[in-house]
Protein backbone atom coordinates (compact mmCIF):
# COMPACT_ATOMS: atom_id res chain seq x y z
CA UNK A 1 0.00 0.00 0.00
CA UNK A 2 1.85 3.47 -0.87
CA UNK A 3 2.43 5.68 1.25
CA UNK A 4 3.18 9.66 0.95
CA UNK A 5 6.86 11.04 2.55
CA UNK A 6 7.19 14.57 2.61
CA UNK A 7 9.70 17.14 4.15
CA UNK A 8 8.41 19.91 6.14
CA UNK A 9 9.58 23.38 6.17
CA UNK A 10 10.49 24.44 2.55
CA UNK A 11 8.12 27.82 1.35
CA UNK A 12 6.59 27.05 -1.32
CA UNK A 13 6.07 28.81 -4.71
CA UNK A 14 4.89 28.71 -7.86
CA UNK A 15 1.48 28.01 -10.50
CA UNK A 16 -0.98 25.31 -9.53
CA UNK A 17 -3.66 24.99 -11.88
CA UNK A 18 -7.25 23.80 -10.06
CA UNK A 19 -9.15 20.46 -11.99
CA UNK A 20 -12.22 19.82 -12.76
CA UNK A 21 -14.98 19.37 -9.89
CA UNK A 22 -14.93 15.33 -8.90
CA UNK A 23 -18.40 16.57 -6.64
CA UNK A 24 -19.47 17.75 -10.26
CA UNK A 25 -18.49 15.18 -12.23
CA UNK A 26 -19.79 12.38 -10.63
CA UNK A 27 -23.80 13.35 -10.53
CA UNK A 28 -23.24 14.75 -14.32
CA UNK A 29 -21.90 11.43 -15.34
CA UNK A 30 -24.88 9.90 -13.78
CA UNK A 31 -26.85 12.16 -15.05
CA UNK A 32 -25.18 10.91 -18.31
CA UNK A 33 -27.51 7.90 -18.56
CA UNK A 34 -30.60 10.20 -19.60
CA UNK A 35 -28.89 11.16 -23.01
CA UNK A 36 -27.39 9.85 -26.38
CA UNK A 37 -24.30 11.36 -26.55
CA UNK A 38 -22.31 13.11 -24.18
CA UNK A 39 -19.21 14.85 -24.14
CA UNK A 40 -17.91 15.99 -20.58
CA UNK A 41 -14.20 18.26 -20.67
CA UNK A 42 -11.97 19.30 -17.83
CA UNK A 43 -13.17 16.27 -15.94
CA UNK A 44 -10.60 15.40 -12.87
CA UNK A 45 -8.46 11.73 -13.39
CA UNK A 46 -9.58 10.82 -10.50
CA UNK A 47 -10.16 7.46 -8.58
CA UNK A 48 -13.97 7.75 -8.10
CA UNK A 49 -14.24 9.16 -11.45
CA UNK A 50 -12.93 6.03 -13.04
CA UNK A 51 -14.93 3.95 -10.62
CA UNK A 52 -18.34 5.61 -12.07
CA UNK A 53 -17.12 5.26 -15.56
CA UNK A 54 -16.83 1.90 -14.81
CA UNK A 55 -20.56 1.57 -12.97
CA UNK A 56 -21.57 3.17 -16.10
CA UNK A 57 -20.34 0.55 -18.52
CA UNK A 58 -21.63 -2.22 -16.39
CA UNK A 59 -25.39 -0.56 -17.13
CA UNK A 60 -24.63 -0.43 -20.71
CA UNK A 61 -23.09 2.66 -21.17
CA UNK A 62 -19.78 3.38 -23.69
CA UNK A 63 -17.43 5.10 -22.20
CA UNK A 64 -14.52 6.64 -23.56
CA UNK A 65 -11.45 8.81 -21.80
CA UNK A 66 -8.98 10.52 -23.13
CA UNK A 67 -6.78 11.31 -19.98
CA UNK A 68 -4.21 13.94 -22.33
CA UNK A 69 -7.33 15.97 -23.15
CA UNK A 70 -9.50 15.32 -19.97
CA UNK A 71 -12.11 14.46 -21.33
CA UNK A 72 -14.94 11.63 -20.92
CA UNK A 73 -17.59 10.62 -24.13
CA UNK A 74 -20.51 8.49 -23.29
CA UNK A 75 -23.16 6.90 -25.65
CA UNK A 76 -26.56 5.01 -24.90
CA UNK A 77 -27.68 3.07 -27.32
CA UNK A 78 -30.39 1.17 -25.01
CA UNK A 79 -29.21 -1.64 -25.87
CA UNK A 80 -28.67 -4.62 -23.11
CA UNK A 81 -28.93 -1.63 -20.01
CA UNK A 82 -28.49 -3.15 -16.93
CA UNK A 83 -30.43 -1.55 -13.99
CA UNK A 84 -28.84 -3.05 -11.59
CA UNK A 85 -25.33 -1.15 -9.34
CA UNK A 86 -23.53 -4.05 -8.17
CA UNK A 87 -22.03 -3.54 -4.24
CA UNK A 88 -18.58 -4.37 -5.69
CA UNK A 89 -18.60 -0.94 -8.02
CA UNK A 90 -20.64 1.14 -5.28
CA UNK A 91 -18.81 -0.33 -1.66
CA UNK A 92 -15.69 2.43 -2.43
CA UNK A 93 -17.91 5.74 -3.75
CA UNK A 94 -21.15 6.99 -2.40
CA UNK A 95 -22.23 8.92 -5.30
CA UNK A 96 -23.11 5.20 -6.65
CA UNK A 97 -26.38 5.97 -5.58
CA UNK A 98 -26.39 8.65 -8.46
CA UNK A 99 -27.62 6.27 -10.69
CA UNK A 100 -31.16 5.49 -8.64
CA UNK A 101 -32.65 8.57 -9.96
CA UNK A 102 -31.77 8.33 -13.30
CA UNK A 103 -32.11 4.72 -14.00
CA UNK A 104 -35.76 5.02 -12.62
CA UNK A 105 -36.86 7.80 -14.35
CA UNK A 106 -35.75 6.35 -17.75
CA UNK A 107 -36.00 2.09 -17.57
CA UNK A 108 -38.89 2.41 -14.50
CA UNK A 109 -36.87 0.31 -12.26
CA UNK A 110 -33.21 -0.16 -10.93
CA UNK A 111 -31.35 -2.27 -7.98
CA UNK A 112 -28.72 -0.56 -6.10
CA UNK A 113 -26.03 -1.06 -3.92
CA UNK A 114 -26.50 0.90 -0.15
CA UNK A 115 -23.35 2.76 -0.84
CA UNK A 116 -19.80 3.10 0.33
CA UNK A 117 -17.11 6.10 0.57
CA UNK A 118 -15.48 8.07 3.34
CA UNK A 119 -16.18 6.67 6.57
CA UNK A 120 -17.32 10.18 8.23
CA UNK A 121 -20.57 9.79 9.96
CA UNK A 122 -23.94 7.39 9.11
CA UNK A 123 -25.19 9.99 5.69
CA UNK A 124 -27.90 7.51 5.19
CA UNK A 125 -29.56 7.44 1.51
CA UNK A 126 -33.04 8.19 3.70
CA UNK A 127 -34.06 11.44 1.83
CA UNK A 128 -32.97 9.83 -1.40
CA UNK A 129 -35.81 7.29 -0.80
CA UNK A 130 -38.35 9.78 0.41
CA UNK A 131 -37.95 11.84 -2.42
CA UNK A 132 -37.97 9.29 -4.90
CA UNK A 133 -41.40 7.80 -3.08
CA UNK A 134 -43.17 11.35 -3.90
CA UNK A 135 -42.36 10.50 -7.40
CA UNK A 136 -44.42 7.08 -7.24
CA UNK A 137 -41.76 4.78 -6.95
CA UNK A 138 -42.21 1.65 -4.44
CA UNK A 139 -38.65 1.25 -3.02
CA UNK A 140 -37.85 -1.43 -0.89
CA UNK A 141 -34.13 -2.90 0.77
CA UNK A 142 -33.15 -6.20 0.88
CA UNK A 143 -29.66 -8.07 0.98
CA UNK A 144 -28.06 -4.40 1.55
CA UNK A 145 -29.52 -3.43 -1.84
CA UNK A 146 -32.30 -0.40 -2.89
CA UNK A 147 -34.47 -2.18 -4.98
CA UNK A 148 -36.69 0.62 -6.72
CA UNK A 149 -39.65 0.15 -9.52
CA UNK A 150 -42.19 2.53 -10.84
CA UNK A 151 -44.14 0.44 -13.33
CA UNK A 152 -46.05 3.36 -14.94
CA UNK A 153 -43.18 6.00 -14.77
CA UNK A 154 -42.51 8.24 -12.28
CA UNK A 155 -45.08 11.21 -11.90
CA UNK A 156 -43.78 15.01 -10.82
CA UNK A 157 -45.21 16.44 -7.42
CA UNK A 158 -44.30 18.87 -4.59
CA UNK A 159 -41.44 17.78 -2.51
CA UNK A 160 -40.01 19.46 0.64
CA UNK A 161 -36.58 17.82 1.81
CA UNK A 162 -36.85 17.55 5.56
CA UNK A 163 -32.88 18.60 5.83
CA UNK A 164 -30.89 19.86 3.63
CA UNK A 165 -28.88 16.70 1.57
CA UNK A 166 -26.50 17.29 -1.73
CA UNK A 167 -26.86 13.48 -2.74
CA UNK A 168 -30.88 13.75 -2.29
CA UNK A 169 -31.19 17.26 -3.87
CA UNK A 170 -28.89 15.76 -6.87
CA UNK A 171 -31.18 12.34 -7.37
CA UNK A 172 -34.19 14.09 -7.27
CA UNK A 173 -33.12 16.45 -9.95
CA UNK A 174 -32.29 13.73 -12.28
CA UNK A 175 -35.64 11.76 -11.45
CA UNK A 176 -37.94 14.81 -11.91
CA UNK A 177 -36.19 15.15 -15.83
CA UNK A 178 -37.94 11.99 -17.27
CA UNK A 179 -41.48 12.52 -14.75
CA UNK A 180 -44.84 13.43 -16.16
CA UNK A 181 -45.43 17.01 -15.46
CA UNK A 182 -43.67 19.63 -13.07
CA UNK A 183 -41.93 18.87 -10.16
CA UNK A 184 -41.19 21.22 -7.24
CA UNK A 185 -38.18 20.96 -4.72
CA UNK A 186 -37.77 22.79 -1.99
CA UNK A 187 -35.12 22.94 0.71
CA UNK A 188 -32.57 22.11 -1.95
CA UNK A 189 -29.11 21.96 -1.06
CA UNK A 190 -28.10 25.19 -3.74
CA UNK A 191 -23.80 24.27 -4.06
CA UNK A 192 -22.24 25.09 -7.16
CA UNK A 193 -21.96 20.93 -8.06
CA UNK A 194 -25.57 21.14 -8.26
CA UNK A 195 -26.15 24.58 -10.71
CA UNK A 196 -23.30 22.88 -12.56
CA UNK A 197 -25.42 19.54 -12.84
CA UNK A 198 -28.79 22.18 -13.84
CA UNK A 199 -26.82 23.69 -16.08
CA UNK A 200 -25.88 19.88 -17.90
CA UNK A 201 -29.91 19.33 -17.28
CA UNK A 202 -30.68 22.75 -19.17
CA UNK A 203 -28.75 21.15 -22.00
CA UNK A 204 -30.70 17.95 -22.23
CA UNK A 205 -33.87 20.61 -23.24
CA UNK A 206 -35.41 20.34 -19.83
CA UNK A 207 -37.25 23.33 -18.15
CA UNK A 208 -35.94 24.27 -15.03
CA UNK A 209 -35.91 27.14 -12.85
CA UNK A 210 -33.91 28.39 -9.43
CA UNK A 211 -35.06 30.43 -6.61
CA UNK A 212 -33.35 30.10 -4.07
CA UNK A 213 -33.47 26.48 -2.42
CA UNK A 214 -36.55 26.19 -4.51
CA UNK A 215 -35.69 24.49 -8.04
CA UNK A 216 -38.91 23.66 -10.11
CA UNK A 217 -38.30 21.04 -12.94
CA UNK A 218 -41.12 20.25 -16.25
CA UNK A 219 -40.04 16.57 -17.41
CA UNK A 220 -39.59 15.60 -21.36
CA UNK A 221 -40.01 11.94 -22.80
CA UNK A 222 -37.21 13.00 -25.13
CA UNK A 223 -33.92 15.06 -24.84
CA UNK A 224 -31.21 15.86 -26.40
CA UNK A 225 -29.38 13.40 -28.51
CA UNK A 226 -26.28 14.81 -28.84
CA UNK A 227 -24.75 17.55 -25.65
CA UNK A 228 -20.98 18.84 -24.61
CA UNK A 229 -20.46 20.31 -21.00
CA UNK A 230 -17.19 21.44 -19.23
CA UNK A 231 -17.01 20.54 -16.15
CA UNK A 232 -16.94 23.40 -12.74
CA UNK A 233 -13.36 23.68 -10.94
CA UNK A 234 -12.71 22.31 -7.75
CA UNK A 235 -13.62 24.59 -5.13
CA UNK A 236 -12.36 22.05 -2.45
CA UNK A 237 -9.36 21.50 -4.64
CA UNK A 238 -8.44 25.30 -4.61
CA UNK A 239 -9.47 26.12 -1.32
CA UNK A 240 -7.38 23.67 0.01
CA UNK A 241 -3.93 24.74 -1.92
CA UNK A 242 -4.81 28.62 -0.48
CA UNK A 243 -4.64 27.23 3.24
CA UNK A 244 -1.12 25.53 1.47
CA UNK A 245 -0.32 29.00 0.26
CA UNK A 246 -1.21 30.35 3.57
CA UNK A 247 0.97 27.86 5.97
CA UNK A 248 4.00 28.24 4.12
CA UNK A 249 3.96 29.70 0.49
CA UNK A 250 6.36 32.50 -0.58
CA UNK A 251 3.82 32.98 -3.76
CA UNK A 252 1.34 30.61 -5.19
CA UNK A 253 -0.74 31.30 -7.84
CA UNK A 254 -3.85 29.30 -8.27
CA UNK A 255 -5.42 28.95 -11.70
CA UNK A 256 -8.76 28.19 -13.71
CA UNK A 257 -10.99 29.10 -11.01
CA UNK A 258 -13.86 31.43 -10.59
CA UNK A 259 -13.47 33.54 -7.51
CA UNK A 260 -16.79 34.54 -6.49
CA UNK A 261 -17.88 31.08 -5.78
CA UNK A 262 -15.41 30.63 -2.47
CA UNK A 263 -15.82 34.34 -1.89
CA UNK A 264 -16.87 33.01 1.39
CA UNK A 265 -13.62 31.29 2.27
CA UNK A 266 -11.60 33.40 0.96
CA UNK A 267 -13.20 36.33 3.00
CA UNK A 268 -12.62 33.72 6.34
CA UNK A 269 -8.78 33.35 5.23
CA UNK A 270 -8.34 37.02 4.80
CA UNK A 271 -10.11 37.14 8.56
CA UNK A 272 -7.57 34.90 10.09
CA UNK A 273 -4.47 36.85 8.20
CA UNK A 274 -3.97 35.49 4.90
CA UNK A 275 -2.07 37.86 2.26
CA UNK A 276 -4.82 37.04 -0.64
CA UNK A 277 -4.66 39.27 -3.84
CA UNK A 278 -8.32 38.05 -6.20
CA UNK A 279 -7.86 38.59 -10.11
CA UNK A 280 -10.38 37.25 -12.72
CA UNK A 281 -9.57 33.94 -12.96
CA UNK A 282 -6.46 33.51 -10.39
CA UNK A 283 -5.77 34.65 -6.54
CA UNK A 284 -1.95 35.09 -5.64
CA UNK A 285 -1.47 34.04 -2.02
CA UNK A 286 1.55 34.66 0.00
CA UNK A 287 3.01 32.91 3.10
CA UNK A 288 1.17 34.98 6.24
CA UNK A 289 2.11 35.58 9.50
CA UNK A 290 0.44 36.77 12.55
CA UNK A 291 -2.44 34.41 12.19
CA UNK A 292 -5.43 35.32 14.13
CA UNK A 293 -7.36 33.01 16.00
CA UNK A 294 -11.47 32.75 14.16
CA UNK A 295 -14.76 30.65 14.95
CA UNK A 296 -16.37 28.95 12.14
CA UNK A 297 -19.18 26.70 11.66
CA UNK A 298 -19.90 24.21 8.92
CA UNK A 299 -22.96 24.42 7.24
CA UNK A 300 -24.50 23.96 3.42
CA UNK A 301 -23.33 26.28 1.14
CA UNK A 302 -22.91 29.19 0.90
CA UNK A 303 -22.01 28.74 4.37
CA UNK A 304 -18.47 26.94 5.49
CA UNK A 305 -18.17 23.48 3.63
CA UNK A 306 -17.93 20.60 5.71
CA UNK A 307 -15.13 19.75 3.29
CA UNK A 308 -12.68 22.12 4.26
CA UNK A 309 -13.21 22.02 8.20
CA UNK A 310 -9.83 19.72 8.46
CA UNK A 311 -7.50 21.99 6.19
CA UNK A 312 -8.38 24.78 7.97
CA UNK A 313 -7.93 23.34 11.13
CA UNK A 314 -4.24 22.51 10.31
CA UNK A 315 -4.35 26.18 9.50
CA UNK A 316 -5.45 26.98 12.96
CA UNK A 317 -2.62 25.27 14.44
CA UNK A 318 -0.64 28.16 13.86
CA UNK A 319 -2.76 30.95 14.66
CA UNK A 320 -2.30 32.51 17.84
CA UNK A 321 -4.96 31.79 21.11
CA UNK A 322 -8.00 29.63 21.08
CA UNK A 323 -9.88 29.05 17.11
CA UNK A 324 -12.79 26.96 17.13
CA UNK A 325 -14.62 25.04 14.45
CA UNK A 326 -18.37 23.36 14.52
CA UNK A 327 -18.88 20.55 12.94
CA UNK A 328 -22.70 20.33 11.90
CA UNK A 329 -22.98 18.19 8.45
CA UNK A 330 -21.28 14.97 9.51
CA UNK A 331 -21.05 13.67 13.01
CA UNK A 332 -18.08 11.61 12.59
CA UNK A 333 -15.46 14.17 10.92
CA UNK A 334 -12.59 15.04 13.64
CA UNK A 335 -11.37 11.30 12.90
CA UNK A 336 -7.85 13.34 11.84
CA UNK A 337 -7.42 15.12 14.97
CA UNK A 338 -5.57 12.17 16.89
CA UNK A 339 -3.34 12.02 14.01
CA UNK A 340 -2.15 15.72 14.23
CA UNK A 341 -2.16 15.55 18.07
CA UNK A 342 0.18 13.16 17.14
CA UNK A 343 2.39 15.86 15.20
CA UNK A 344 1.87 17.72 18.04
CA UNK A 345 -1.05 19.99 17.42
CA UNK A 346 -2.78 20.82 21.17
CA UNK A 347 -6.47 20.17 20.19
CA UNK A 348 -9.79 19.16 22.77
CA UNK A 349 -13.26 17.90 21.16
CA UNK A 350 -16.39 18.70 23.43
CA UNK A 351 -19.56 17.29 21.53
CA UNK A 352 -19.36 18.67 17.97
CA UNK A 353 -16.67 21.60 18.28
CA UNK A 354 -13.26 21.13 18.10
CA UNK A 355 -10.91 23.66 19.93
CA UNK A 356 -7.73 24.36 18.14
CA UNK A 357 -5.13 25.93 20.92
CA UNK A 358 -2.34 27.97 18.92
CA UNK A 359 0.86 28.47 17.90
CA UNK A 360 2.04 24.75 18.08
CA UNK A 361 5.31 23.24 16.45
CA UNK A 362 4.15 20.47 14.46
CA UNK A 363 6.46 17.56 14.41
CA UNK A 364 6.69 14.98 11.66
CA UNK A 365 5.31 11.60 12.56
CA UNK A 366 3.73 8.64 10.88
CA UNK A 367 0.38 9.11 10.59
CA UNK A 368 -2.85 7.20 9.00
CA UNK A 369 -5.52 8.93 6.41
CA UNK A 370 -9.34 7.93 7.54
CA UNK A 371 -10.80 9.81 4.85
CA UNK A 372 -10.01 12.19 1.87
CA UNK A 373 -10.14 15.48 3.53
CA UNK A 374 -8.59 14.30 6.29
CA UNK A 375 -5.77 12.72 4.41
CA UNK A 376 -5.35 16.34 2.59
CA UNK A 377 -4.97 17.83 6.23
CA UNK A 378 -2.26 15.73 7.12
CA UNK A 379 -0.62 16.17 3.73
CA UNK A 380 -0.41 20.20 4.94
CA UNK A 381 0.26 19.60 8.37
CA UNK A 382 3.66 17.95 7.37
CA UNK A 383 4.53 20.61 4.90
CA UNK A 384 4.76 22.50 7.99
CA UNK A 385 6.36 20.22 10.61
CA UNK A 386 10.32 19.35 11.32
CA UNK A 387 11.63 16.83 9.82
CA UNK A 388 9.75 14.15 8.23
CA UNK A 389 6.41 13.06 7.69
CA UNK A 390 4.93 9.96 6.29
CA UNK A 391 0.93 10.06 5.72
CA UNK A 392 -0.49 6.11 5.46
CA UNK A 393 -3.59 5.03 3.29
CA UNK A 394 -3.27 7.67 0.61
CA UNK A 395 -5.75 5.95 -1.36
CA UNK A 396 -8.30 8.18 0.19
CA UNK A 397 -6.25 11.06 -1.83
CA UNK A 398 -6.61 9.17 -5.26
CA UNK A 399 -10.62 9.35 -4.99
CA UNK A 400 -10.93 12.95 -4.89
CA UNK A 401 -7.12 15.30 -5.86
CA UNK A 402 -5.66 14.83 -8.79
CA UNK A 403 -1.91 14.66 -8.89
CA UNK A 404 -1.58 15.71 -5.87
CA UNK A 405 1.94 15.35 -5.17
CA UNK A 406 3.04 16.44 -9.02
CA UNK A 407 1.26 19.86 -8.24
CA UNK A 408 2.70 20.23 -4.84
CA UNK A 409 6.45 19.25 -6.16
CA UNK A 410 6.42 21.78 -8.86
CA UNK A 411 5.75 24.46 -6.36
CA UNK A 412 8.48 23.15 -4.36
CA UNK A 413 7.78 21.14 -1.73
CA UNK A 414 9.74 17.71 -1.35
CA UNK A 415 7.26 15.41 -1.39
CA UNK A 416 6.83 11.86 -3.11
CA UNK A 417 5.11 7.98 -2.58
CA UNK A 418 7.11 5.32 -1.43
Amino acid sequence: MQKLLIKGKKNLSGIISISGSKNAALPILAASILAKKVKLTNVPLVKDIFTMLELLKFIGISAKINKKKKFIQLENNNKKINTLAPYKLVKTMRAGVLVLGPLLTKYKKAKVSLPGGCAIGTRPVDIHLFALKKFGAKIKIKDGYIIAEAKKGLIGNNIRFPSISVGATENALIAACGAEGETVLTNCAIEPEILDLISFIKKLGILIQVNGRKISINGINKVKKKISHKIIFDRIEACTYLIAGALIGKKIVIRNILPDIIKNEIQILKKIGAKITVKKNDIIILKSKNLKNISVTTKPYPGFPTDLQAQLMVLMTQTKGVSKIKENIFENRFMHVPELKRMGAKIEIQNKIAYIFGPSKLTGAEVMATDLRASVSLVLAGLIADNRTIVNRIYHLDRGYEFLENKLKKCKAIIKRI
